[in-house]
């Protein structure tokens, strides 16, 4: 198609080549058209039609169709089927929703503009016109603008289904008197409505005015405006309609106003109540009125008038939005501002609590007393006995330096959970073997995707226990895993974890490496159902176009029976299935029934629960919740390690999201009850959604107006010069108040700019008070010594200081671990374990424990021998002490494992010496592959006196 000669056409001859018309014509516009050709579209080479299709087809359609099918084969797999159609369905249905009428009020308008523009050609040149390319030019432009909307509106599905399956909060917000829902389910489609059809309509406009200037219909000549009597009327109409959703805007934008984030109230301030609602309300009316009078042109032109009239309305809405309300905040409310604000100040503080749970927070004032006695830890043992020695980052360094056996295993991260062992609760560190394959010496297609398939097996080493050379004492370990304890693991394989994704193939002919095994490797075949079917060619196809790998359609390994797994990552795949939740980043591993169960906390959430500030914390690792302004932890989700089973059990059903989600998506969801007691005991408070909700109390413990308006009382999680806050604590405790010990999480508070304490709070953990919050509140005038305070006076101890010093001037990297505040007694205990590792090492050892309570700091090699100088006597009880000067506690056989060096031996039997002596072997021989010598002569010296003593005990 020619444009320029189209162009040239239509508009080359000026008035002045017009001739004045004939007698025929009147003086009107009419008469001096020029004459318009037909509009014929170029001709396309079929060639070029066959290689675009073909293109199309296989860099498109083929794969494209191939990512559908194979995703719904693997939501089939796992039984969310009718979730996969769900969300399917409900993408399409927008789609068409918007797709329909969005093509039909584009074609309708575009159409009706150019044969109205058509027509007068007709009438004033007296000739034929072709009207059959235009009409196509029409339809195909109407559709593709349609599509590109309609394809725009299918990320909207969330919306679409929450608006049609809202639940009731039982609230309502303080200025509209509505429910909550309205702002949750409601008012985000009817906003997302709105502007899409203001957005259509726009459209629609400036393709008519396209078609009525092509046309002649509306031309500009000079400053004078000439508009035929169709497009007058027409463009009215559309201008009208325009104003008219413009309006509409203005009055939801007043339900917006609940979530105004200027002025000292988030939400709806004095200004915001008093100015903005009523001028939203009067553009509303502003807006109509415009488009009431914009329908008059239709009688009597009036464009310039037009014109002002929207300008007008222009600056009206700056003027009531922007210029009033600044001079009424800066002049009437900041003079006054509390006064002012005060009501608005209560619906913030009142519903932020709400919204984000703060308002069951149970609040206890205490006054700790000012030191740790001996009698309150002899009396506690419980939580002596199980606070934690071992960080997660050195420890996660000495189980990739000791039990990764090969370096294509790999340990992720380290978790803490407890255990009943021989009737005690004891809180362990846990980690996965995973495989991770961008380390295979040999990438070979088969060893990729068919021979190393999986990882194997735990590592697990109780909190306050450590073995000769300060290393972990482990509980399980090795390959196969070997256990001291009785914790039975009958499925050691891990084929959905939390390290990358690789799809593998498995039940194949090829064996799957297990592990290896002396001079050869222990293999296996895949016996679960996780994954889908791959054995049929059709099957091969497709996940051969889904992976790009023709390998799989030659291979010959393939059976029937052959299993393709893929989106192996825990987290992924359960975000594959319900997208709509956050998912919290530590996903847990518990050994459950002989399996290994990855436990997902997951939090339902939204931004649009009135008058509550959302987060919005410069924190790294929690920037996936700034801007939510409500959080729940409705679901905790299980994952298999072997079958990649999921199951989503709702823990809060007194959610109205859970339960939107729960009418929308019935399948995803099971109930709390189904879930196994012996599991729920390894449910613990989330440890993200526990360090947003500290973060938000820190401010939103105060509920006196005034005391928050003036920031009187705010409280800190970061030392004063730090920018690292403190790390929550879990721990097995003895809540104050409470009889019994429990597994909770907690973290100290600051007062802002102080390092002495003022509180603190703890998630509760066990099944009969799951998620129940407390907070401890300090009196302001007492000091109890923060973190900051007694890492202050830990290196002004000389013995301390010196001593590191010391060890930095030999080359060793000295390792300060977190330092705990642990509650005892009526007073608070500070633990800060200490690690040596070697410049040239990567195995950190721990080195001393250093404790402090009531401004006095002591240490020691062991953490029993640190209690004993601090206190002045020993305050553990027998079995919970320390296995040598050079370890700490090595527990779980009856009696106390004495030093090495102690000659006697004193409550050693067998049993416990020659673990001991297994231990330190172990220990000498990671020495000698270490290269570390001097370690190495150490341990064999302290095994040639453990196996003397064996020696001897064995001939009495």
């Amino acid at each position: 198609m020619d444009i320029k000669k189209l162009i040239e056409t239509l508009y080359g001859r000026t008035r002045q080549e017009w001739t004045d018309g004939s007698g025929d014509n009147q003086e009107g516009w009419e008469d001096e058209r020029p004459r318009i050709p037909n509009i014929k579209l170029p001709k396309i080479s079929k060639i070029w039609l066959i290689l675009g299709g073909i293109f199309l087809i296989f860099a498109v359609i083929l794969p494209g169709l191939a990512r559908f099918l194979t995703n719904l084969y693997w939501f089939e797999s796992y039984g969310f089927e009718s979730v996969f159609w769900r969300r399917f369905t409900a993408q399409w249905e927008i789609f068409f929703v918007a797709l329909v009428p969005a093509f039909v009020i584009y074609w309708f308008n575009w159409n009706l503009a150019w044969k109205s523009g058509m027509k007068l050609i007709k009438a004033s040149s007296g000739e034929e016109v072709e009207l059959n390319v235009s009409k196509w030019v029409i339809i195909g432009a109407a559709g593709l603008f349609a599509v590109v909307n309609a394809l725009n509106a299918m990320g909207s599905w969330g919306i679409f289904l929450k608006f049609l399956n809202p639940t009731s909060f039982g609230e309502t917000d303080p200025l509209f008197g509505l429910d909550i829902s309205f702002y949750v389910f409601s008012l985000p489609f009817i906003k997302y409505l709105q502007s899409w059809l203001q957005g259509v309509l726009m459209v629609t406009l400036l393709g008519s005015f396209s078609a009525y200037f092509m046309t002649r219909s509306l031309s500009l000549d000079g400053t004078k405006l000439t508009v035929s009597p169709r497009a007058r009327l027409h463009m009215s109409l559309l201008g009208s309609l325009i104003l008219m959703v413009w309006g509409a805007g203005y009055w939801f934008a007043r339900y917006e106003l609940l979530f105004s984030p200027t002025g000292v109230v988030f939400g709806a301030g004095f200004t915001d109540v008093k100015i903005l609602l009523p001028a939203f309300t009067i553009l509303t009316f502003a807006a109509v009125a415009a488009a009431v009078l914009l329908l008059l042109n239709f009688y009597k032109p009036m464009w310039k008038m037009s014109g002002i009239l929207i300008v007008t309305l222009i600056l009206l809405g700056w003027v009531s939005r922007s210029f009033v309300p600044s001079v009424v905040q800066q002049y009437r409310v900041e003079p006054n501002e509390y006064e002012l604000e005060k009501p608005y100040l209560d619906y913030h503080l009142d519903y932020t609590r709400r919204a984000f749970g703060l308002n069951k927070v149970k609040t206890v004032s205490i006054t700790p007393e000012n030191e740790v006695t001996p009698e309150e830890l002899l009396a506690d043992q419980e939580t002596v006995k199980n606070i934690r020695l071992w960080d997660y980052s050195p420890l996660l360094r000495t189980y990739k330096q000791l039990q990764a056996i090969r370096t294509y295993y790999d340990f992720d991260d380290v978790y803490i959970d407890r255990y009943e062992l021989n009737g005690i609760n004891r809180q362990v560190m846990i980690s996965v073997r995973e495989l991770d394959l961008s380390k295979l010496q040999n990438k070979t297609w088969v060893n990729m995707h068919t021979e190393f398939t999986h990882g194997y097996g735990v590592v697990m080493n109780p909190v306050n226990e450590v073995a000769p050379g300060g290393l972990p004492f482990f509980f399980m370990k090795d390959l196969p895993p070997r256990s001291t304890v009785d914790i039975r693991l009958d499925r050691p394989e891990i084929y959905y974890g939390s390290m990358d994704d690789f799809y593998v193939l498995v039940n194949t002919d090829v064996k799957e490496f297990d592990y290896p095994m002396g001079d050869s490797n222990a293999r296996s075949t895949y016996e679960g159902k996780g994954g889908v079917p791959i054995g049929s060619f059709w099957k091969k196809l497709l996940f051969a176009l889904r992976f790009r790998d023709t390998e799989i359609l030659f291979t010959g390994a393939l059976r029937p029976e052959s299993r393709v797994l893929f989106k192996r990552n825990v987290r992924e795949a359960l975000d594959e299935i319900a997208p709509f939740l956050i998912y919290d980043a530590d996903t847990y591993p518990v050994i459950f029934e002989g399996r290994i169960i990855w436990v997902q906390d997951a939090f339902t959430w939204t931004h649009r629960y009135p008058y509550s500030k959302p987060v919005m914390t410069p924190d790294p690792t929690l920037r996936h919740f700034n801007g939510v302004n409500y959080i729940r932890n409705s679901v905790k989700a299980t994952v298999d390690a072997y079958d990649g089973k999921m199951t989503f059990y709702v823990v809060d059903d007194t959610d109205p999201l859970v339960k939107t989600w729960q009418k929308i998506f019935p399948a995803i969801f099971r109930p709390a009850e189904e879930m196994s007691k012996d599991l729920w005991k390894h449910m613990r408070y989330p440890e993200e959604l526990f360090e947003v909700l500290t973060d938000v109390y820190r401010t939103y413990h105060m509920t006196d107006t005034n005391t928050y308006y003036n920031r009187e009382d705010v409280w800190e999680v970061t030392p004063v010069g730090r920018e690292r806050r403190i790390q929550p604590n879990y721990v097995t405790m003895k809540l104050w108040g409470e009889k019994n010990p429990e597994f909770a999480i907690i973290v100290p508070y600051m007062p802002l700019g102080r390092d002495n304490l003022i509180g603190w709070m703890a998630g509760r953990c066990d099944p009969a008070n799951y998620g129940e919050l407390l907070v401890y509140e300090f009196p302001k005038q007492h000091l109890i010594y923060g973190p900051a305070q007694i890492e202050a006076l830990i290196n002004q101890k000389p013995e301390i200081s010196s001593q590191i010093s010391l060890w930095s001037q030999r080359g060793s990297d000295v390792i300060r671990g977190d330092l705990l505040v642990v509650p005892v007694g009526k007073s608070l205990l500070y633990v800060q374990p200490l690690y040596l590792k070697a410049d040239n090492g990567e195995l950190p050892e721990l080195k001393r424990v250093i404790v402090s309570t009531g401004g006095r700091v002591e240490w020691d090699e062991t953490f029993s021998g640190a209690l004993e100088k601090l206190m002045g006597k020993r305050v553990t009880e027998k079995g919970s002490s320390v296995a040598s000067k050079k370890t700490a506690e090595i527990q779980g056989t009856e009696g106390m494992i004495s030093s090495p060096e102690d000659k006697t031996f004193e409550g050693s039997d067998i049993s416990t010496l020659a673990k001991l002596a297994q231990e330190l072997y172990n220990s000498a021989q990671e020495a000698q592959r270490q290269g570390n010598w001097a370690l190495y002569g150490d341990r064999i010296k302290e095994l040639g006196k453990v196996i003397s003593k064996l020696d001897e005990r064995s001939k009495k």
